[in-house]
């Protein structure tokens, strides 16, 4: 096991170099002048140039590269040119309600996810399992940012239940988190109803039922222990998937996470603080996909043995 986690980390460090490489070549790729951006158009040809050396622009792309690369490691991305100092410090000003609206989200995700999936494993081909079977199919389809954007004219602005945007109270935190949690919500229903229903039919299953246990016995101790194995590497990666869809849904709602920092950042050409950002993100992801390989490994003896 401990080869194994030493291969993981391996693994995640050159997961990060590629997120960190991604970023700087995507960046550079932006049309535009920043240094012409972020000074506007009345800047002279003076100004421009000054701010164009001073963010290291005039560089060779090679040698800005691996300045970017020893800044990565440091953690210095220098200040933010738009709020003014540190740019990985408003980063992670803005982590905790990114953190805070990424786990309502998967939480939603996977009480309702795996409760409507056991439903409908357990009532397999009758009109709940289809009715649930069609609406997972259907929510799956749907964009984030729409169901968003429908939330906000039905629940916000027409019948004036909910916030429409913003943050501070429980209330602000619904929307954009049914948004956000909605098509994570189908898969792990599917995924749950397809795996309860192929443990149902293994053998162990039958030898409980034929020693005399209740069915309730059978299905919640037995089958759904089992069957909820591989939800625990899916949801790991749900949730970078989530915390990728919070750059959408926090624009939508104005929450003031890190999503919509970094598409703040963005139009301004701020690099630091696009850079930190999605660095951050990329270091939470890799860290749970590590905690959730490792736990799967205990969960099944099958893994832990094979390794």
């Amino acid at each position: 096991m401990v080869a194994y986690i030493v291969r993981r980390l391996l693994f995640a460090a050159f997961v990060m170099w590629g997120a960190v490489t991604i970023v700087f070549i995507v960046l550079r790729m932006v049309p535009g002048d920043p240094a012409l951006v972020m000074l506007g158009p009345d800047a002279s040809p003076d100004e421009i140039a000054a701010l164009r050396e001073s963010l290291g622009l005039t560089e060779p792309i090679p040698q800005q590269y691996l300045h970017y690369l020893a800044s990565s490691v440091r953690l210095d991305f220098g200040d933010s040119i738009r709020l003014g100092g540190d740019a990985m410090g408003h980063v992670l000003e803005r982590m905790p309600m990114t953190i805070q609206l990424s786990v309502a989200a998967l939480m939603f995700a996977v009480v309702f996810g795996i409760g409507f999936g056991i439903v409908a494993a357990l009532r397999v081909n009758t009109w709940a399992d289809r009715v649930i079977t069609v609406t997972s199919l259907v929510t799956h389809s749907l964009p984030s940012f729409w169901v968003g954007l429908v939330l906000i004219l039905m629940l916000a602005r027409g019948l004036q239940l909910l916030p429409s945007g913003g943050a501070g109270s429980f209330a602000h935190l619904l929307l954009p988190a049914f948004a956000l949690a909605l098509p994570f919500t189908a898969m792990v229903m599917r995924l749950t109803r397809s795996g309860l229903l192929e443990v149902i039919n293994e053998g162990y299953i039958a030898t409980a039922r034929s020693k005399g246990l209740s069915e309730r016995v059978v299905i919640f101790p037995h089958a759904i222990r089992n069957a909820l194995i591989p939800i625990v590497t899916v949801v790991g990666l749900y949730f970078g998937a989530i915390l990728g869809g919070t750059v959408v849904i926090e624009t939508v709602f104005a929450w003031p996470g890190v999503g919509r920092l970094i598409v703040d950042s963005i139009g301004f050409r701020d690099y630091g603080v696009v850079q930190s950002g999605i660095l951050v993100i990329a270091a939470i992801f890799v860290m749970i996909n590590l905690i959730v390989d490792i736990l799967y490994g205990y969960l099944d003896p099958r893994v832990r043995l094979a390794r």
